[in-house]
């Protein structure tokens, strides 16, 4: 889960959970008594495709991405009955300082942006923001190593 084979160690793996789950956590627990008190509104969690799923040496990022699309699923629910619509935007790589060091493919920010705010115009609870995205989601109701299989395959 550390991404070991990179020599990245557990206090990595901390500051990851403690930047994608604990984070949003913070965030959200000082947002939503002001969302309430203004009769609701909406967060937008920017989750990652690999909160469904793990490629070699980046554990420790998959685990942090999946507890924060936990979070965000429960949050949803704690959340609906004061009016507050909370939005999951699956991601991959976007052409961001972040992923400046990646050399695969990387969505344009602005379409990105505008795929979670037109989420939250529809009311949709999950927006994915492309169609690699979509396949990811759709390979989570087949064999478990179905998406390893193709991308070890050079499917992407």
């Amino acid at each position: 889960m550390t991404g070991a084979n990179r020599g990245l160690g557990r206090h990595f793996a901390r500051r990851l959970l403690e930047r994608n789950f604990w984070g949003t956590l913070a965030v959200v627990r000082a947002f939503a008594p002001v969302l309430s008190a203004n009769g609701g509104g909406a967060i937008l969690n920017v989750l990652s495709a690999q909160s469904w799923h793990a490629y070699p040496g980046t554990n420790g990022y998959h685990a942090s991405k999946a507890a924060h699309w936990a979070l965000t699923k429960g949050v949803r629910l704690e959340l609906a009955e004061q009016g507050t619509l909370v939005t999951g935007l699956h991601l991959g790589a976007v052409d961001t300082d972040f992923s400046a060091g990646y050399d695969g493919p990387k969505s344009d920010p602005g379409v990105t942006v505008r795929a979670g705010l037109d989420g939250i115009e529809a009311g949709e609870v999950e927006v994915i923001a492309d169609a690699w995205r979509a396949h990811v989601k759709q390979a989570l109701a087949g064999h478990p190593t179905r998406l390893s299989d193709e991308i070890r395959a050079g499917f992407v």
